[in-house]
């Protein structure tokens, strides 16, 4: 499940992705996310340790969410040789500088904030998603609400205009704007995002630590929409018991 490499265009993605949201201490955390401020974003080397130990796990691709301490580890695990496939998020406000500095690392994928796509400003999300192809990289969306922007993108001028499209999929419905545990629901879900028809990057797949990653694999392999994962790691322990399992299953 979610082994090797997913093929869009002329690139090559790999399925599973380290996450980055422990790295930049992401609010959906609770209280935890003030000790991944001291412990990661304030700490970058280690950072780039977990990166290290996801890679030696077998994880080559990586989502990144482009602040410094994030942005300093990638280039210091690409400086010791590590070659990551980089699908990096446009967060808002900072448009044309995240684009350039994605750019600069070579990212085979950029996709605007959910932030930016939950506010279906579409001219606006049209523009930068004509930025992102025009330097030749692989552009898409993020959402927060998979069920309400899903039906509004089905309508929307711009969904032609992106091929792929990361939403929080995970066996509890944790920041997600549907029920899971309802059959109907889940169902029509499922329904928009085929209808959607684009590559499916699933995040929050832990729900921020409250699934065992067993638990969350094991959900996720009902899931058929989702061609790829990406998985937040907070310590080099939590890299081998989590992608250990992964590439069990």
């Amino acid at each position: 499940m979610f082994k090797g490499n997913f093929e869009i265009k002329v690139k090559k993605i790999p399925r599973t992705l380290l996450g980055t949201s422990p790295f930049i201490a992401a609010p959906q955390f609770g209280h935890r996310a003030r000790l991944y401020q001291l412990d990661l974003y304030n700490q970058p080397k280690n950072i780039l340790k977990i990166i290290r130990k996801s890679y030696n796990m077998g994880v080559r691709g990586i989502q990144v969410i482009p602040y410094p301490p994030v942005i300093d580890a990638v280039n210091w695990a690409m400086e010791e040789g590590f070659r990551l496939n980089i699908v990096g998020t446009v967060r808002p406000g900072k448009e044309k500088e995240d684009i350039k500095l994605l750019s600069q690392l070579d990212a085979d994928a950029m996709l605007l904030h959910a932030g930016i796509t939950d506010e279906y400003n579409w001219e606006f999300i049209s523009t930068y998603l004509k930025q992102i192809r025009d330097d030749n990289s692989i552009c898409g969306l993020v959402t927060h609400y998979p069920f309400q922007t899903t039906e509004k993108l089905l309508k929307s001028p711009v969904r032609d205009q992106f091929d792929i499209y990361m939403i929080p999929v995970n066996k509890i419905g944790y920041l997600m704007d549907c029920d899971v545990f309802m059959a109907k629901e889940r169902v029509k879900l499922g329904d928009l995002i085929k209808d959607l028809d684009k590559t499916v990057i699933a995040k929050k797949t832990l729900a921020a630590g409250i699934l065992t990653p067993e638990d969350a694999f094991n959900y996720l392999k009902t899931v058929d929409f989702a061609d790829l994962i990406t998985v937040g790691i907070a310590s080099e322990t939590e890299a081998e018991e989590t992608f250990g399992i992964l590439a069990d299953k």
